[in-house]
């Protein structure tokens, strides 16, 4: 299926749909998807995916690039700006210049009809404002000529070393014989030695760097001493379970924040935030990813991926009961008239 990727960022979300990769031991097959166009509007994440892609992906923001120039595709991907969506500023206007950029997906959607879409953001969109703006986004998908489910993911549960919570929001075309089931996770916080929550401990090759750099300043150390009780503190990480959820500005980690980071040393009280690296093994990318440019831009690039990891799972799913689908009704769509009820359906 070919896929035509908005938003790619630096191609998380790509690497997980074309698969052939290997994390933490474990192969993530190739999947029949084809990226045939990409798109993104930060220059450093598009040099990156272009040095990690056959198909470079085009430097433009999409609400100027013109629809008809994007090749015929299958499958239209995208994680669309989240920042607007977020609860920690429950007082921001969610509908601001990023928070309408779904629309734009949308507008793809009514012009070019693939029969699938995938889209993606931080869990806070299904709660904003009782969930007004998440039926809102998803009534607009639908109005497209979409059935559409939608389920939020917790990629520890797909072997992600990562406690992040996204939504998942999945269109099938209403004349396409295709009733979609997410799937099922792999992972579990209860789990036994095969299936439990990957540790934090397995991306973590030293806790002592010796680059001085990863280090918080022992004027850090005391202002977070100081703070108020009410705040988060030195978010020290168990190398026995999934990280906390990191985010694009890892370059400017604090330990009075809501930032996950390392403690070294207790009784040193020697803490430090990750490598680009480790950062970059937290969402799941394997270790031959190239990230391009600064540390500070290539934090930005990994915090603001999808896990290659747990799109995979996602896009294997899709992939799979697409082909049985495909193959119990001959290779046809269903014809026009059949019923669809073009609503939206949680899991």
């Amino acid at each position: 299926m070919k896929v035509a990727s908005m938003f790619s960022g630096c191609g998380g979300s790509d690497l997980g749909l074309v698969g052939g990769f290997h994390f933490l031991g474990k192969e993530y097959k190739k999947l029949p998807y084809e990226i045939v166009f990409a798109l993104d509007n930060d220059a450093k994440a598009v040099d990156t995916y272009n040095r990690n892609f056959d198909v470079p992906a085009t430097l433009a923001d999409i609400e100027d690039f013109d629809i008809k120039k994007i090749p015929d595709f299958d499958v239209l991907m995208g994680g669309f700006p989240c920042q607007s969506f977020s609860t920690v500023n429950p007082t921001k206007n969610p509908f601001d210049k990023r928070g309408k950029l779904y629309k734009r997906m949308s507008k793809i959607l009514d012009e070019k009809k693939p029969k699938y879409f995938i889209a993606e953001n931080v869990k806070g969109l299904v709660m904003l404002q009782g969930g007004k703006i998440f039926d809102e986004v998803i009534k607009d998908f639908a109005a497209q000529g979409y059935v559409v489910k939608y389920k939020v993911f917790n990629a520890a549960d797909y072997g992600v070393p990562q406690k992040r919570e996204r939504v998942f929001i999945i269109g099938i075309r209403k004349d396409v014989a295709f009733n979609f089931q997410f799937p099922e996770p792999t992972n579990s916080q209860f789990g036994t030695d095969n299936n439990k929550w990957i540790g934090l401990k397995n991306v973590i090759d030293s806790l002592k760097p010796k680059d001085p750099k990863y280090y918080f300043s022992k004027k850090a150390v005391e202002g977070m001493k100081k703070a108020k009780k009410n705040m988060k503190r030195g978010l020290a990480q168990d190398l026995e379970n999934p990280c906390l959820t990191i985010t694009s500005h890892l370059a400017k980690v604090s330990l009075n924040s809501r930032d996950p980071v390392l403690l070294v040393d207790k009784k040193k009280e020697l803490y430090r935030r990750f490598s680009p690296l480790e950062a970059a093994r937290i969402q799941s990318f394997p270790d031959q990813f190239e990230f391009l440019g600064s540390d500070a831009s290539a934090y930005k690039q990994i915090g603001n991926a999808i896990p290659p990891v747990l799109m995979w799972h996602i896009a294997n799913a899709l992939q799979i009961q697409a082909k049985k689908e495909n193959k119990a009704y001959g290779g046809h769509i269903l014809p026009k008239k059949a019923k669809r009820n073009n609503v939206a359906y949680p899991l």
